[in-house]
């Protein structure tokens, strides 16, 4: 790896998965997994693509019981391109002999580069180079350029160029047993001489489908249709000649139903690759786009972190592009890179917005909006649950109802069980967090004082109507509830799920009600008055979210915040006992449940959960919220706080490494680098042990972006001023970027030896504050200035 290439040297099957999902090539509208285009889906290659937003829901049989899951759809695979000798057999890596075999990720053009040197079985040596690219300029388009060279024979060789509607979603093994056959009416056809067409929908969506492929060579071809029921495709016959290269360019278009601006899917397709121009043309303005990209969100970091962070960032741009901006979708968990947790959506966002908000804001507006978009139906949802305000699914799809599984299948064990994660509530407060971030650091007071605090407003309204007040406390309590650790979803030996006032889903609705407070104290009149007639709104009410947002209870036991009441009464976990007999237990719960026992009867945590609130606040911020709910937590108990879960969490997210990272970044700055370094090797090195080649961790990556950004800049985009508090670790104590922030474009900072660089753009925008623990400077557009940062022990 440098900074501009991502490489792969040698075939190796068992790798395969892995390397598909991190040379996946996306553009926000679909993304196309790197699979070989000879290849079809089996035990060691899976090509698949998705298009952001195509969801289609089968109902399977699970444990005797009918189960509704919503996917998002393995659209029909436009790759499909092999070649074969005198010989008769098609040349794949699996089949024939492999001279040799070299992938070149090219982050800064976003392309995806191929050689592949094949021995057939009569000796003959074929070279094969391809270059491949999901058009980042045109999100409908996608191409591929295929050179053919004969290395010491001359002879005719066969061609098949196809696209391929029998695909099904059988991506990860454990969805297997349920249906997985989301396409169905597929159709395929000829259009011009050069190229075939292929049309379907989805079988209960009935989101239409429709693409085209134009193939064409440079050398002499004799072409037949050969279409089979579910496949489109032409069988291209030419001659190659010792030594001499043919090329061969697949250009391909995809449309579906759901597009602005078309009448049908099939047309719209066969219309633009009809109209799009060759490959050296689409590769220019392809490669334009990219740099673009990167000059908006590019992290000059130098050393060997910079890499991971650039094909981090690469990433988060293919999944969440400006093209984003104009449709109606989420940010999916797993990218659009693979079918792991089915393409829903969690909380993600509350990793991925911040960074993003500093530099396409438009995306994380058109992100929030999607939200507001499904702000009825979770008003709907708190109804039936016989709750006020919104009740945001924890896992969402098309719509706005609970897409979380009602079953979880337990490999260890292979028993099917409750699933009870649809408790995690707090995913409201995630969406109310990002709203507030987005609009604090673009100024967007438009959309916080439309879409923004009617989304606040129904969310604190839920939490105000959640709280009981417990008399004997003499506070506020929030039951049945699971927390971000999602371990714990019970108390141990009990009938129903959930537990009581866990701490982060506590405070976080107690900062909920207190900025929504805020927030409708500042709104403009006609605006406030609209609102309250909206939403019915009145005085009484208000004053309860007041009474709330101080009263919430919450837990502590010896001298640190408990996770939740009760916790500080669970067992404890022989940790040293349980590494020498597995290993590997980041997934302690399979673990206990495989050995009949449960983790809700320990002090084991899969991730930070706690621990979160050292993540969304600054430690003035934190302080000052717990000053509000009646506790004084000072740096001692903090760090203690630290301690006690960090010695009791298994890390059984991808996203724990980050936030511990994160926290200890700035409670004890020695043991930081080991976590944050782990959050970055943790797609590449498939920390999980598999689950990267099922569709990356975007939250991760786009957190590991953001831990350089903010974390460890201490960034706040508060109060109208950039507020910094760095706490850069000694491997990474240079570096520097540049972000948005409220209309300038491109400001730079850049820490270097204990100092702080800010430079301001030229624009006619109004100064900007700049403030540090001991002053504040303002520096205007045109200027630029150094800071001396205080010392700071490790």
């Amino acid at each position: 790896m440098d900074d501009l290439t991502w490489d792969y040297e040698g075939y190796h099957p068992a790798q395969e998965r892995l390397r598909e999902s991190l040379c996946t090539l996306g553009n926000g509208y679909f993304a196309t997994r790197g699979a070989a285009p000879e290849c079809a889906a089996d035990s060691v290659h899976y090509p698949g693509t998705y298009a952001a937003g195509c969801y289609n829901r089968l109902t399977s049989q699970v444990a005797g019981q009918q189960v509704e899951n919503e996917d998002m759809v393995n659209l029909p695979n436009w790759l499909p391109l092999r070649v074969r000798t005198a010989t008769g057999t098609w040349l794949t890596p699996d089949s024939h002999r492999v001279l040799d075999h070299r992938l070149r990720l090219d982050l800064v053009a976003g392309t995806l580069e191929r050689t592949t040197r094949y021995e057939d079985e009569e000796g003959r040596r074929l070279a094969v180079r391809q270059l491949r690219l999901v058009h980042m300029a045109d999100p409908h388009l996608a191409l591929l350029r295929t050179e053919l060279t004969a290395e010491g024979w001359s002879g005719t060789v066969e061609i098949e160029s196809a696209l391929d509607g029998t695909v099904t979603n059988s991506g990860v093994e454990r969805y297997r047993a349920l249906a997985s056959r989301h396409l169905t009416d597929v159709r395929a056809g000829t259009g011009k001489p050069d190229t075939v067409w292929l049309r379907c929908r989805t079988a209960t969506s009935e989101i239409g489908i429709g693409l085209a492929a134009r193939t064409v060579t440079d050398a002499p071809a004799r072409t037949t249709d050969t279409h089979t029921p579910g496949r489109a495709a032409q069988l291209l016959v030419l001659a190659l000649t010792d030594g001499r290269t043919v090329t061969v360019d697949k250009t391909v278009a995809l449309h579906t139903s759901r597009d602005a601006a078309i009448k049908d899917p099939l047309n719209a397709a066969v219309d633009r690759v009809g109209t799009a121009a060759g490959f050296e043309t689409l590769l220019d303005t392809h490669r334009t786009a990219w740099q673009q990209l990167w000059r908006n969100a590019d992290m000059d970091v130098r050393n060997s972190v910079g890499p991971i962070l650039r094909l981090h960032l690469f990433h988060v741009l293919q999944t969440l592009s400006p093209h984003t901006a104009e449709l109606d979708v989420g940010v999916p968990a797993r990218g659009l890179h693979g079918e792991a947790y089915r393409g829903h959506v969690f909380w993600d966002e509350l990793f991925v917005l911040p960074y993003l908000n500093l530099h396409f804001p438009e995306v994380s507006r058109a992100l929030l909006t999607y939200r507001h978009r499904r702000l009825e139906q979770a008003c709907r949802a708190a109804r039936d649950a016989g709750r006020t305000g919104a009740m945001y699914p924890w896992q969402s799809g098309s719509d706005g109802r609970e897409e979380t599984q009602e079953l979880h299948l337990n490999p260890r064990s292979g028993r099917w069980l409750p699933d009870h994660s649809r408790l995690q509530h707090h995913v409201g407060s995630a969406i109310a967090y990002n709203v507030w971030q987005y609009c604090e650091a673009s100024g967007d007071t438009e959309f916080l004082h439309t879409k923004g605090i009617e989304m606040l407003v129904q969310i604190a309204r839920f939490w105000a109507g959640s709280a009981e007040h417990d008399s004997a406390l003499g506070r506020y309590r929030i039951r049945g509830v699971v927390g971000p650790d999602e371990y714990h979803d019970a108390y141990p030996d009990a009938v129903r799920p959930g537990l009581d006032d866990n701490a982060y889903t506590n405070v976080t609705a107690a900062w909920t009600l207190a900025r929504t407070l805020d927030v409708l104290g500042e709104l403009p009149e006609l605006l406030r008055r609209d609102l309250v007639e909206r939403t019915g709104l009145d005085p009484a009410e208000l004053d309860h979210w007041h009474d709330v947002s101080s009263g919430l209870h919450v837990p502590f036991h010896d001298g640190v915040i408990s996770q939740f009441e009760g916790y500080g009464e669970l067992a404890e976990l022989d940790w040293d006992g349980y590494r020498k007999r597995y290993g590997d237990i980041r997934r302690l719960d399979r673990i206990l449940e495989a050995e009949d026992d449960s983790v809700n009867r320990y002090q084991a945590s899969k991730q930070a959960d706690v621990l979160m609130l050292g993540y969304l606040f600054s430690p003035a911020e934190l302080g000052a919220l717990f000053r509000r709910l009646g506790h004084e937590v000072d740096d001692l108990q903090w760090r203690r706080t630290v301690d006690h879960y960090l010695s009791r969490t298994s890390h059984g997210s991808t996203l724990s490494s980050l936030v511990h990272g994160w926290v200890l970044g700035r409670a004890r700055r020695a043991e930081a680098w080991t976590y944050i370094h782990e959050a970055l090797r943790g797609d590449i090195a498939d920390v999980q042990g598999g689950t990267t080649g099922e569709g990356i961790h975007l939250g991760a990556m786009a957190g590991t972006l953001d831990l350089v950004q903010r974390g460890l800049t201490g960034l706040e985009t508060r109060g109208g001023a950039l507020r910094l508090d760095p706490v850069p670790p000694p491997e990474l104590s240079e570096y520097g970027f540049a972000i948005r922030y409220r209309g300038h474009r491109g400001v730079q900072l850049r820490l270097s030896a204990g100092r702080l660089n800010v430079s301001v753009p030229a624009s006619d925008e109004p100064p900007i504050d700049i403030t540090l623990a001991d002053r504040t400077v303002t520096v205007a557009p045109g200027e630029s200035c150094t800071l001396t940062l205080p010392e700071r022990r490790p």
